[in-house]
């Protein structure tokens, strides 16, 4: 019998990987080889095409300062398409921060300038000035979902509200969320996460790397997965301490 395998499209690695995102794509490969299970990561920047994305069974962007959003802004618009068919099929993805705010409406700048978004997600996000302050701290939030916390650390100025055909990933404990008014973090989406958990969020919380990891490959062999349990007893510990730290019991 063959070993399972997946593709990880790994979108703009060179623009978009700030706050040591890139161990998102680490923790995905490491828990994928524990198991046994194949990975590949393929990187997709400038100039890459759609047709290389749409080979991926797995989705990962991270957050950028506003220069690099702005270059790939241009270039991931040819990509929309197929993004929005991937995400709609139910192919699994995990969006930090700017690529959150990507896969909504738009973004509303401080001027009042629009930056549409891939209008994927029903969301939309807006800047409240420089007179607002950015929203930065260590976080906690509980997340249905996983049944779980998560930790993390966010750092953004940027403010976004979800429609009602969107579901926050948690409910904040302890920091901002995606607003800092309506105790909401994050996005789900069919099987597509958005979030503003920098930190790296995976290696932190393992469970929702699982998730991922689990959906991809039963997406891609449209069969039911099982994945073999792993030893997370230090990231649980880590998590409870970090949660006493922050005044939160768990």
């Amino acid at each position: 019998m063959s070993r399972q395998s997946l593709k990880i499209g790994w979108l703009y690695p060179d623009l978009m990987s700030i706050y040591g995102d890139r161990g998102n794509v680490i923790v995905l490969q490491q828990r994928s080889e524990w198991r046994e299970i194949e990975t590949k990561v393929l990187p997709l920047t400038l100039g890459s095409t759609a047709e290389e994305l749409a080979a991926c069974d797995l989705i990962f962007m991270g957050g950028a300062q506003d220069r690099q959003q702005r270059i790939v802004a241009d270039d991931i618009q040819n990509k929309a398409g197929t993004l929005k068919k991937m995400i709609d099929d139910g192919v699994p993805g995990l969006y930090i921060c700017g690529a959150y705010q990507f896969l909504g409406k738009y973004y509303k700048e401080a001027d009042g300038t629009i930056i549409n978004g891939l209008d994927i997600l029903d969301l939309y996000t807006e800047s409240p000035g420089e007179s607002e302050k950015r929203l930065i701290g260590n976080t906690l939030a509980i997340s249905d979902l996983l049944q779980a916390p998560l930790v993390g650390f966010e750092n953004h100025g940027g403010r976004t509200y979800l429609g009602p055909r969107v579901n926050p990933l948690a409910q904040i404990k302890k920091g901002f969320g995606n607003n800092g008014l309506d105790g909401t973090e994050g996005a789900i989406y069919r099987q597509s996460i958005g979030t503003y958990f920098h930190g790296p969020i995976l290696p932190k919380n393992p469970q929702l790397a699982d998730f991922l990891l689990q959906k991809a490959l039963e997406h891609k062999y449209q069969s039911e997965v099982r994945l073999e349990p792993l030893d997370d007893s230090l990231s649980d510990q880590a998590r409870f301490i970090i949660a006493k730290r922050l005044g939160v019991e768990l």
